[in-house]
């Protein structure tokens, strides 16, 4: 397989976090609109679900050409996005969505989850390059972020099914990724205790 290409940091943020942010702006703009196609009047929310997905495979596709990889979890969330996008509009109903949020995060915490009750942190094979850390380090954050997934994916049901959209948009957008961000910085730190600092050096 050929060597994964180094892209400079920026723009490979730009990349990853421009779609959700982009549809963000777009559903600010057009959420009071009603758009009317084949007869079918459509929400601006559904009607910025549909414009995300482009946005989103552009993104994936840039990302791909510069790098030459895109990562599983790239791939799965893009799929995901394809297929709830979709659902959404051909029902006209933007729960499927909403509830496509929930389905990554469950998702993400069953494959962990299999990983350890076979003794095995899949955590490891991602991040253990980034991350030189011993194997009990990679137990104990895998089964934290496994609780963590599991957490974020009911949080999520609460907010679509008891708030507004306006509200589950900018949790999806803003409140999710700052939270999975600071959880995995608080854990980088508690577990420092298991970094393999000799050996990486």
């Amino acid at each position: 397989m050929p060597e994964p290409k180094t892209i400079n940091p920026i723009l490979k943020q730009v990349l990853e976090l421009g779609p959700p942010l982009l549809f963000f702006v777009i559903y600010l703009r057009i959420r009071d609109d009603m758009f009317s196609f084949g007869g079918t009047e459509y929400s601006g929310f559904i009607v910025a679900t549909l414009v995300f997905v482009p946005i989103l495979l552009v993104s994936m596709a840039v990302l791909w050409m510069l790098t030459g990889q895109l990562s599983r979890m790239q791939i799965f969330t893009a799929f995901m996005v394809i297929f709830f996008g979709g659902l959404t509009a051909w029902f006209n109903d933007e729960r499927f969505f909403k509830m496509k949020t929930t389905i990554v995060y469950a998702f993400f915490a069953a494959i962990l989850s299999i990983g350890l009750l076979r003794g095995q942190s899949y955590l490891a094979f991602v991040m253990s390059e980034m991350i030189p850390m011993k194997h009990e380090g990679w137990m104990l954050l895998t089964r934290r972020l496994t609780v963590f997934f599991i957490c974020l994916a009911a949080g999520n049901e609460i907010v679509w099914r008891t708030m507004s959209t306006d509200a589950w948009v900018k949790i999806e957008t803003f409140g999710f990724p700052v939270l999975m961000f600071l959880f995995l910085w608080s854990q980088i730190v508690a577990l420092e205790r298991f970094t393999e600092t000799d050996e990486a050096e």
